[in-house]
């Protein structure tokens, strides 16, 4: 690991620690994406966004190949992208994972945004975090609602 990382205060999250693959990029501190196979400039949002893959693929049994970063969207004529969303062995999306950095607040505005994306995707289930604070949801199709759940979805099967 390049010692760049002693230049940068990184924030203990309220998810599973691990050992990320840093390495100076261009002056900035890049952080290896798994899932790309590559170095992405770490931003507070990538902290965060590495640490749910982390804990996808490593804690909760996630397959890897279900699992897909950025998938771009068209909102009001603007091009989007999702963080993170994960599909069923069908291919439907079954998680959408919306990470902000760890100073955001989950506020009303948030959690909207992450409904605007979850209108497009189509998930059962949407979780909202910022690393510190998490919010699940599952989608009811009946009521056209979300409930929020006490756990992270589990494995799509």
């Amino acid at each position: 690991m390049n010692r760049s990382s002693d230049r940068i205060q990184l924030p203990n999250l309220n998810l599973p620690a691990f050992e990320p693959r840093l390495q100076e990029m261009d002056g900035k501190l890049g952080i290896f994406d798994s899932l790309r196979k590559k170095y992405l400039i770490l931003t507070p949002e990538e902290w965060v966004r590495q640490h749910w893959i982390n804990l996808l693929i490593n804690h909760l049994g996630y397959p890897k190949g279900l699992v897909a970063l950025e998938k771009g969207l068209i909102y009001n004529k603007l091009q989007k992208r999702t963080d993170l969303v994960v599909w069923n062995i069908d291919g439907e999306p079954y998680l959408l994972i919306e990470c902000k950095a760890p100073t955001i607040k989950l506020t009303k505005k948030t959690m909207e945004q992450a409904c605007l994306y979850h209108q497009k995707v189509k998930s059962k289930y949407l979780v909202i975090s910022n690393g510190m604070n998490h919010l699940s949801m599952e989608w009811h199709e009946d009521s056209r609602q979300f409930l929020q759940i006490k756990s992270f979805p589990e494995s799509p099967k």
